[in-house]
């Protein structure tokens, strides 16, 4: 598993400061370097190897640089074999991840958690279109993809399947896990996470908050439930951390959080 930076938000659509999401997850991760994680019962690190190669650089303003850099940096920790886990950064930098994780791997089943199905229709460099570049593209196989946490307009014709927010609130995460196995399967999956799944009052530091979403605990019990199943998570990224609009480090605690059990989870399901 390789982490890395991609403090890029010129593609936000409101307000900016994403850029310094990787910086912010980082530092409220200190706190949790304690070992063994509740409730899975082991450290991570003692299962699979880790590194954190630093943030992507680039020329400021320059997003042809900019996403060139993290495609290149991307390439080498597929072709070594690892598994990039990257930390935005605006969701616009998932386009370059998912076109070399494909290379790799053929079109990926996506599974994706965020307020808004981010498949409208606009510019390359943009974080509310790229999955549906990316579905038109054949990166991602819509058919075995599927959204988590919607409480947006979405395009129902690109054939993604999607659980809204209203869903997700009246379901068990074992009913969810078992729901999301069975579409993915065995596909190379994706996993992209978007902070603004979360409510507001989970998540107040972000871009584009939406009311209604998930609770912290819902989407870490999603994350828990995961690891009975046999997905074939070949990457991940977590995106929109604005700690600029945060309060308390509310946003960047459950990010961080959600990185250390999303590590848990390929622990389990990658042994």
């Amino acid at each position: 598993m390789v982490i890395q930076g991609l403090p890029y938000d010129l593609g936000v659509s409101n307000r900016p400061g994403a850029r310094f999401g990787p910086r912010s997850i980082r530092e409220a991760s200190c706190q949790l370097a304690w070992g063994e994680v509740w409730p899975w019962g082991f450290d991570p690190f003692d299962k699979i190897a880790v590194m954190d190669t630093g943030d992507i650089e680039y020329s400021y303003g320059n997003s042809k640089e900019f996403f060139r850099n993290a495609a290149k940096q991307t390439n080498k920790i597929v072709s070594a074999g690892a598994i990039p886990f990257t930390l935005g950064g605006d969701h616009s930098i998932s386009s370059a991840l998912l076109m070399e994780v494909s290379k790799a791997h053929g079109p990926v089943s996506l599974l994706q958690f965020d307020a808004h199905a981010d498949t409208g229709i606009g510019p390359k460099i943009q974080h509310g279109a790229m999955f549906k570049i990316a579905a038109d593209a054949g990166t991602i196989n819509p058919a075995k993809s599927i959204q988590i946490g919607l409480r947006t307009p979405f395009n129902s014709t690109l054939g993604f399947n999607t659980i809204t927010a209203v869903e997700a609130m009246y379901q068990s995460s074992k009913i969810l896990s078992e729901r999301i196995e069975t579409v993915i399967g065995k596909s190379a999956c994706y996993v992209s996470i978007d902070i603004d799944c979360l409510d507001p009052s989970h998540a107040p530091g972000t871009g584009t908050p939406i009311p209604g979403g998930l609770t912290t605990l819902q989407l870490l019990e999603i994350l828990r439930a995961l690891g009975g199943t046999k997905l074939n998570i070949v990457g991940l990224d977590l995106v929109e951390v604005a700690p600029d609009y945060d309060h308390a480090q509310i946003t960047s605690l459950a990010a961080a959080q959600i990185c250390q059990e999303s590590l848990c989870l390929i622990s389990r399901t990658k042994p």
